[in-house]
């Protein structure tokens, strides 16, 4: 079963606009196949803590704040 969060994160890329990542797994996807840049440590612990969300080894929230703090530093949000 897939774990939503309780509040879905907004993001902005040049290439498709605002998107809307609602659950650990959409974020795991995006991270892989749509990321402007794939390096820097919260882009890996970002990647690192949506599997682990998805496996139940850790919360949707706690993936979701990492996931935020990646796409801030990719610029994806403010």
């Amino acid at each position: 079963m897939e774990t939503r969060w309780l509040q879905p994160v907004q993001i902005t890329t040049s290439q498709s606009g605002v998107q809307t990542v609602p659950c650990p797994f959409a974020a795991l996807i995006f991270l892989l196949d749509d990321w402007p840049d794939m390096r820097g440590a919260d882009y890996v612990k970002a990647r690192s803590l949506c599997r682990a969300a998805i496996a139940g080894r850790k919360t949707p929230e706690e993936a979701r704040e990492v996931f935020i703090r990646a796409a801030k530093e990719a610029h994806l949000m403010h």
